[in-house]
């Protein structure tokens, strides 16, 4: 999915990102936050819900801004944006396997690994197949 540099909430989640690269994450959660603050649209709400999860204390919390994010991804229609589906359910099933809920991870594991024909087929992909099909092994092993 193509997302426009010169958005706002884009420009502020990038310069949160390179604040993370410097290991300066109070500074980029906040900015990830005046992100989900000033987002006036779907996608800019998707995009800082997804940034904000990354910075949360707890699984718990991190689980509702992973969903959020997921509630505004269904929001947007298009076939496009079924590309951030896997790797939007792999956060959410990952949360949910910390939480010890292995039945509710098992299922978001899937839905991700239903979406994998909308992820391009480059490292990313890739690492977003791995990422689903490791938890999917990892939640069996926990199940049997």
């Amino acid at each position: 999915m193509q997302f426009d540099p010169e958005n706002h909430v884009n420009k502020l989640c990038a310069q949160g990102m390179l604040l993370e690269g410097e290991a300066k994450r109070d500074e980029a959660a906040a900015l990830f936050h005046q992100a989900w603050n000033e987002a006036t649209n779907a996608l800019e709400k998707l995009i800082a819900a997804h940034y904000v999860a990354r910075h949360q204390q707890s699984v718990a919390d991190k689980l509702k801004w992973d969903e959020t994010a997921l509630k505004f991804a269904f929001e947007i229609e298009g076939q496009e944006i079924k590309g951030v589906y896997p790797s939007l359910y792999l956060n959410i099933a990952k949360c949910h396997e910390d939480l010890e809920d292995f039945d509710k991870a098992r299922e978001n594991y899937q839905s991700a690994l239903s979406y994998t024909s909308f992820l391009p087929d480059d490292g990313y992909g890739n690492m977003i197949k791995a990422g689903i099909n490791n938890g999917i092994e990892r939640v069996q092993s926990n199940t049997r």
